[in-house]
Protein backbone atom coordinates (compact mmCIF):
# COMPACT_ATOMS: atom_id res chain seq x y z
CA UNK A 1 0.00 0.00 0.00
CA UNK A 2 1.08 3.69 -1.16
CA UNK A 3 -0.48 5.73 2.37
CA UNK A 4 -1.22 9.47 1.94
CA UNK A 5 -2.58 12.31 3.65
CA UNK A 6 -3.95 15.31 2.15
CA UNK A 7 -5.61 18.57 2.47
CA UNK A 8 -4.23 21.62 4.03
CA UNK A 9 -1.59 22.17 6.65
CA UNK A 10 -2.57 20.69 9.68
CA UNK A 11 -6.02 19.73 8.49
CA UNK A 12 -4.79 16.16 6.61
CA UNK A 13 -6.61 13.88 5.86
CA UNK A 14 -5.16 10.36 5.47
CA UNK A 15 -5.57 8.76 1.78
CA UNK A 16 -4.17 6.08 -0.17
CA UNK A 17 -2.87 5.73 -3.76
CA UNK A 18 -4.19 2.96 -5.85
CA UNK A 19 -3.17 2.36 -9.47
CA UNK A 20 -2.03 6.28 -9.40
CA UNK A 21 -5.43 6.99 -8.20
CA UNK A 22 -5.88 9.22 -4.85
CA UNK A 23 -8.47 7.59 -2.84
CA UNK A 24 -9.87 9.41 0.71
CA UNK A 25 -10.24 6.85 3.57
CA UNK A 26 -10.83 9.17 6.39
CA UNK A 27 -14.14 7.27 6.78
CA UNK A 28 -11.92 4.42 7.28
CA UNK A 29 -9.22 5.34 9.88
CA UNK A 30 -8.93 8.77 11.43
CA UNK A 31 -4.65 9.37 10.89
CA UNK A 32 -2.02 7.09 9.82
CA UNK A 33 -0.30 8.44 13.68
CA UNK A 34 0.96 6.34 16.41
CA UNK A 35 -2.49 5.29 17.45
CA UNK A 36 -3.03 3.92 14.00
CA UNK A 37 0.11 2.25 13.79
CA UNK A 38 -0.13 0.46 17.54
CA UNK A 39 -3.62 -0.73 16.55
CA UNK A 40 -2.51 -2.94 13.83
CA UNK A 41 -3.87 -0.19 11.41
CA UNK A 42 -2.06 -1.25 7.98
CA UNK A 43 -3.75 -4.69 8.72
CA UNK A 44 -6.54 -3.56 9.05
CA UNK A 45 -6.91 -0.92 6.71
CA UNK A 46 -5.54 -3.66 4.33
CA UNK A 47 -8.68 -5.91 4.67
CA UNK A 48 -10.87 -3.18 4.41
CA UNK A 49 -9.29 -2.41 1.38
CA UNK A 50 -10.24 -6.10 0.08
CA UNK A 51 -13.62 -5.54 0.19
CA UNK A 52 -13.85 -2.92 -2.28
CA UNK A 53 -15.48 -0.21 -0.55
CA UNK A 54 -16.52 2.99 -2.28
CA UNK A 55 -13.89 5.49 -2.01
CA UNK A 56 -13.63 9.39 -2.87
CA UNK A 57 -10.97 9.95 -5.33
CA UNK A 58 -8.84 12.99 -4.19
CA UNK A 59 -7.92 15.37 -7.11
CA UNK A 60 -3.98 15.85 -7.91
CA UNK A 61 -3.57 19.74 -7.10
CA UNK A 62 -4.89 18.34 -3.83
CA UNK A 63 -1.80 19.17 -1.50
CA UNK A 64 0.36 16.22 -0.07
CA UNK A 65 1.59 16.32 3.75
CA UNK A 66 3.44 14.07 5.38
CA UNK A 67 2.35 10.92 5.08
CA UNK A 68 3.03 10.39 9.01
CA UNK A 69 1.13 12.57 11.87
CA UNK A 70 2.88 14.06 14.47
CA UNK A 71 5.48 11.13 15.08
CA UNK A 72 7.11 11.13 18.77
CA UNK A 73 10.12 11.54 17.31
CA UNK A 74 12.23 11.73 13.88
CA UNK A 75 15.37 10.09 14.50
CA UNK A 76 18.43 10.35 11.69
CA UNK A 77 21.71 8.63 11.18
CA UNK A 78 25.15 10.77 10.62
CA UNK A 79 27.49 9.75 7.72
CA UNK A 80 25.85 6.61 6.78
CA UNK A 81 27.43 6.61 2.88
CA UNK A 82 31.07 5.91 2.70
CA UNK A 83 31.59 8.18 -0.20
CA UNK A 84 29.60 10.75 2.06
CA UNK A 85 32.24 10.64 5.05
CA UNK A 86 35.22 11.15 2.55
CA UNK A 87 33.59 14.16 0.82
CA UNK A 88 32.88 15.69 3.82
CA UNK A 89 36.51 14.87 5.42
CA UNK A 90 34.88 12.34 8.31
CA UNK A 91 35.55 8.92 9.44
CA UNK A 92 33.59 6.54 8.10
CA UNK A 93 31.65 5.33 11.62
CA UNK A 94 32.29 2.45 13.91
CA UNK A 95 28.78 2.91 14.87
CA UNK A 96 25.90 4.80 13.68
CA UNK A 97 26.13 8.88 14.22
CA UNK A 98 22.59 9.37 16.22
CA UNK A 99 20.87 12.69 15.78
CA UNK A 100 17.25 14.17 16.16
CA UNK A 101 15.46 16.45 14.02
CA UNK A 102 12.67 18.39 15.56
CA UNK A 103 8.91 17.38 14.90
CA UNK A 104 7.73 20.89 13.88
CA UNK A 105 10.57 20.44 11.09
CA UNK A 106 8.18 17.62 9.24
CA UNK A 107 6.15 19.53 6.67
CA UNK A 108 5.02 18.44 3.18
CA UNK A 109 7.15 16.95 -0.08
CA UNK A 110 6.03 19.47 -1.71
CA UNK A 111 5.82 22.64 0.69
CA UNK A 112 8.50 25.91 0.40
CA UNK A 113 11.60 25.33 2.18
CA UNK A 114 12.09 28.51 4.53
CA UNK A 115 15.60 29.33 4.57
CA UNK A 116 15.98 29.98 8.36
CA UNK A 117 16.20 34.04 9.44
CA UNK A 118 20.34 34.50 8.80
CA UNK A 119 21.32 30.86 7.37
CA UNK A 120 23.85 31.58 4.58
CA UNK A 121 24.51 27.76 4.59
CA UNK A 122 20.94 25.70 3.97
CA UNK A 123 22.55 22.44 2.58
CA UNK A 124 20.07 19.43 1.00
CA UNK A 125 20.45 15.67 1.32
CA UNK A 126 18.30 13.11 -0.33
CA UNK A 127 17.69 10.29 2.23
CA UNK A 128 15.77 7.05 2.68
CA UNK A 129 13.31 7.23 5.57
CA UNK A 130 11.35 4.05 7.63
CA UNK A 131 8.58 4.35 9.63
CA UNK A 132 8.54 2.17 13.20
CA UNK A 133 5.55 0.05 12.86
CA UNK A 134 5.28 -1.40 16.32
CA UNK A 135 6.73 -0.28 19.92
CA UNK A 136 10.58 -1.60 19.81
CA UNK A 137 12.73 -2.05 22.42
CA UNK A 138 15.67 -4.36 22.28
CA UNK A 139 15.20 -5.57 19.10
CA UNK A 140 16.87 -8.47 17.80
CA UNK A 141 18.42 -7.74 14.53
CA UNK A 142 17.33 -10.87 13.26
CA UNK A 143 13.43 -10.12 13.82
CA UNK A 144 14.23 -5.77 13.00
CA UNK A 145 11.86 -5.98 9.90
CA UNK A 146 9.09 -6.71 11.60
CA UNK A 147 9.04 -3.73 13.20
CA UNK A 148 9.17 -1.67 10.10
CA UNK A 149 5.46 0.10 8.98
CA UNK A 150 7.12 0.97 5.19
CA UNK A 151 9.61 3.19 3.57
CA UNK A 152 9.07 6.94 2.41
CA UNK A 153 11.58 9.62 0.51
CA UNK A 154 13.08 12.48 3.32
CA UNK A 155 14.88 15.76 2.55
CA UNK A 156 16.89 16.09 5.61
CA UNK A 157 17.70 19.82 5.25
CA UNK A 158 20.75 20.87 7.41
CA UNK A 159 22.29 24.68 7.94
CA UNK A 160 26.00 23.99 8.14
CA UNK A 161 27.02 26.95 9.77
CA UNK A 162 24.21 26.02 13.23
CA UNK A 163 25.32 22.35 13.10
CA UNK A 164 29.07 23.00 12.59
CA UNK A 165 29.89 26.29 13.53
CA UNK A 166 27.72 27.18 16.77
CA UNK A 167 29.01 24.36 19.07
CA UNK A 168 26.84 21.04 20.82
CA UNK A 169 25.12 19.26 18.95
CA UNK A 170 23.75 18.68 15.27
CA UNK A 171 20.31 19.07 16.15
CA UNK A 172 20.63 22.76 16.20
CA UNK A 173 21.43 22.96 11.87
CA UNK A 174 18.94 19.84 11.46
CA UNK A 175 15.06 21.01 13.24
CA UNK A 176 14.51 24.58 11.77
CA UNK A 177 11.03 24.57 10.62
CA UNK A 178 10.21 22.70 6.86
CA UNK A 179 13.64 20.99 7.08
CA UNK A 180 11.75 17.47 7.18
CA UNK A 181 9.89 17.22 3.79
CA UNK A 182 8.56 13.42 3.76
CA UNK A 183 6.96 11.27 1.11
CA UNK A 184 4.93 11.89 -1.47
CA UNK A 185 3.68 8.22 0.16
CA UNK A 186 4.48 5.80 2.88
CA UNK A 187 5.44 2.58 0.78
CA UNK A 188 4.44 -0.01 2.69
CA UNK A 189 7.47 -2.84 2.73
CA UNK A 190 5.32 -5.29 0.20
CA UNK A 191 5.61 -2.31 -2.34
CA UNK A 192 9.93 -1.96 -2.42
CA UNK A 193 11.13 -4.88 -4.01
CA UNK A 194 14.89 -4.71 -2.53
CA UNK A 195 15.37 -1.44 -0.49
CA UNK A 196 19.11 -2.38 0.04
CA UNK A 197 19.00 -1.68 -4.22
CA UNK A 198 17.26 1.68 -4.32
CA UNK A 199 18.75 4.49 -6.98
CA UNK A 200 18.51 7.97 -5.66
CA UNK A 201 18.79 11.34 -6.82
CA UNK A 202 18.78 15.17 -5.85
CA UNK A 203 18.99 18.23 -8.12
CA UNK A 204 19.07 21.81 -7.57
CA UNK A 205 17.61 24.10 -10.57
CA UNK A 206 17.51 21.14 -12.67
CA UNK A 207 21.59 20.17 -12.27
CA UNK A 208 22.26 16.84 -10.58
CA UNK A 209 24.28 16.78 -7.30
CA UNK A 210 23.45 13.71 -5.72
CA UNK A 211 23.39 10.31 -7.59
CA UNK A 212 23.42 7.15 -5.42
CA UNK A 213 21.87 3.86 -4.33
CA UNK A 214 20.98 2.27 -0.76
CA UNK A 215 23.36 -0.56 -1.59
CA UNK A 216 26.16 2.43 -0.05
CA UNK A 217 24.77 2.48 3.09
CA UNK A 218 27.13 1.39 5.82
CA UNK A 219 24.89 0.36 8.41
CA UNK A 220 21.60 -1.45 6.98
CA UNK A 221 17.93 -0.77 8.39
CA UNK A 222 17.56 -3.97 10.67
CA UNK A 223 21.05 -3.16 12.06
CA UNK A 224 19.66 0.70 12.61
CA UNK A 225 16.40 -0.42 14.50
CA UNK A 226 18.03 -3.19 16.53
CA UNK A 227 20.86 -0.52 16.91
CA UNK A 228 18.50 2.47 18.22
CA UNK A 229 16.11 0.01 20.34
CA UNK A 230 19.20 -0.71 22.71
CA UNK A 231 19.23 3.13 23.86
CA UNK A 232 15.05 4.35 23.55
CA UNK A 233 11.66 2.59 23.04
CA UNK A 234 10.85 3.72 19.44
CA UNK A 235 7.15 4.19 19.38
CA UNK A 236 4.65 3.45 16.23
CA UNK A 237 4.93 6.45 13.74
CA UNK A 238 8.35 7.27 14.63
CA UNK A 239 10.54 8.02 11.90
CA UNK A 240 14.53 6.82 11.15
CA UNK A 241 16.33 8.81 8.07
CA UNK A 242 19.30 6.65 7.24
CA UNK A 243 21.82 9.12 6.11
CA UNK A 244 22.52 10.69 2.79
CA UNK A 245 24.73 10.13 0.08
CA UNK A 246 27.65 12.06 -1.45
CA UNK A 247 26.89 15.07 -3.50
CA UNK A 248 26.07 17.85 -0.34
CA UNK A 249 26.44 21.60 -1.16
CA UNK A 250 28.95 21.26 2.36
CA UNK A 251 30.95 19.01 -0.14
CA UNK A 252 31.67 20.68 -2.74
CA UNK A 253 34.61 21.71 -3.76
CA UNK A 254 36.35 23.65 -3.57
CA UNK A 255 33.97 26.03 -2.85
CA UNK A 256 30.91 24.61 -1.51
CA UNK A 257 26.85 25.76 -2.44
CA UNK A 258 24.57 26.39 -0.33
CA UNK A 259 20.59 27.26 -1.23
CA UNK A 260 19.04 30.49 -1.97
CA UNK A 261 16.05 32.08 -1.97
CA UNK A 262 14.33 30.88 -5.49
CA UNK A 263 16.74 28.25 -5.41
CA UNK A 264 14.23 24.64 -6.74
CA UNK A 265 15.22 21.20 -5.14
CA UNK A 266 13.96 17.95 -6.54
CA UNK A 267 14.34 14.41 -5.07
CA UNK A 268 13.50 11.38 -5.66
CA UNK A 269 13.75 7.60 -5.31
CA UNK A 270 12.63 4.41 -7.36
CA UNK A 271 9.61 3.15 -6.31
CA UNK A 272 8.80 5.97 -3.72
CA UNK A 273 7.95 8.98 -5.52
CA UNK A 274 9.62 12.14 -5.91
CA UNK A 275 9.14 15.61 -4.25
CA UNK A 276 10.13 19.41 -5.10
CA UNK A 277 10.86 21.96 -3.03
CA UNK A 278 10.71 26.11 -3.77
CA UNK A 279 13.25 27.75 -1.22
CA UNK A 280 11.97 30.90 -0.01
CA UNK A 281 13.34 33.57 2.75
CA UNK A 282 11.93 33.85 5.77
CA UNK A 283 9.81 36.22 6.82
CA UNK A 284 7.32 37.11 9.56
Amino acid sequence: MKLIRFGAAGKEKPGIIIDNTRYDVSSIVSDYDESFFESDGLEKLKNTLASDPHLPEVALDVRLGSPVARPSKIICIGLNYVDHCRETNAPIPTEPILFFKSTTSLCGPNDDLIIPKNSEKTDWEVELAFVVGKKASYVDEADALDYVAGYALLNDYSERAYQIEMGGQWAKGKGCDTFAPLGPFLATQDEIADVNNIPMWLTVNGKKFQNSNTSNLVFKIPFLLHYLSQFMTLLPGDIVSTGTPPGVGLGIKPNPIYIKAGDIIELGMDGLGSSKQVAIAYSK
